[in-house]
């Protein structure tokens, strides 16, 4: 089997909020970007995958076998999560975490683990709690990559790192998927991490997948559209997927092909720029 996780319909109703019926597919090979705004429920989401809450309909398969409160038992050997917060006590150190960790795992690989905290330049003596929020995020991903994960879900696990490491980071991340059977899906804020690195893009905007395609079809098929406020008053609206105003004129997200040929300025839209209009009402 060739997909790595499957959501069909999931859905989660919290008070006003509602994750509406997601479908989601991620191959193996691959890497996702899951983008949305705050609240959106991408935590939501992640947190039903893990099953760490229950969905109140839908279905999840992560790596050919059920998922929610299934998979934190049988898939755990195959599963690497890093989330926003540490998930490790204040008062241990890097030799503690270590200790724990490859008790909990049959296929812990000490010495990947080694070279990762290496890497990462992690203190070995230092308590979890004098570690910045970026040297916590490290700690994760070297747990995560330190056992036999197919599969590696990433809640903002570049948010707090510098560029240099993030950077190191996403590198590490490509190595991953260079296995065919390996796959990330992984949810950032920081969307020119996900432009570098991501071969699918999912958008969730107030609960609801707005599309899930690949990015570099999303690139080329979406262009920034820039003209005068009386010569955007003349366009076919159902065209327009956004706009905004400036002291310039109009900016609006268009498709290319639909407005090649047309005199007007086209530029290359950023993943940024089709989240961005593409969640504004029209």
């Amino acid at each position: 089997m060739n997909d790595a996780m499957i959501l069909s319909g999931v859905s989660k109703r919290y008070g006003d909020f509602q994750l509406d019926g997601v479908n989601l597919r991620l191959e193996r090979g691959s890497i996702m970007g899951f983008i949305g705004e705050n609240g959106a429920g991408k935590s939501t989401t992640i947190h039903a995958i893990l099953g760490l809450i229950r969905p109140d309909g839908g279905e999840i398969t992560l790596l050919g076998e059920r998922g929610g409160e299934h998979a934190q038992r049988e898939l755990r050997e195959r599963l690497g999560v890093v989330l926003d917060e540490a998930c490790f006590p204040e008062l241990l150190c890097l030799r503690d975490v270590r200790s724990i960790v490859s008790k909990l795992y049959r296929s812990w690989d000490e010495r990947r683990f080694s070279e990762l905290c290496e890497r990462f330049a992690l203190p070995e003596r230092k308590q979890i709690k004098e570690y910045s929020k970026g040297m916590k995020t490290k700690l994760m991903i070297a747990v995560a990559l330190s056992h036999a994960t197919e599969l590696l879900i990433l809640d903002e696990a570049t948010s707090g790192l510098d560029p240099i490491v993030r950077d190191e980071v996403l590198a590490l991340f490509l190595e991953f998927t260079a296995d065919p059977n390996h796959a990330i899906f992984m949810s950032s804020h920081i969307l020119s991490d996900l432009e570098k690195a991501c071969d699918y893009i999912a958008f969730l905007h107030r609960g609801r997948l707005m599309f899930c395609e690949p990015k570099d079809e999303l690139i080329e098929k979406f262009a920034v559209l820039k003209c005068s406020k009386e010569e955007f008053v003349k366009l076919d609206r159902s065209r327009i997927y956004g706009s905004r105003e400036n002291r310039f004129g109009v900016e609006a997200l268009v498709k290319r092909e639909e407005f090649r040929g047309s005199g007007l300025l086209l530029d290359p839209a950023s993943i940024e720029d089709i989240m961005l209009y593409t969640g504004k009402e029209r």
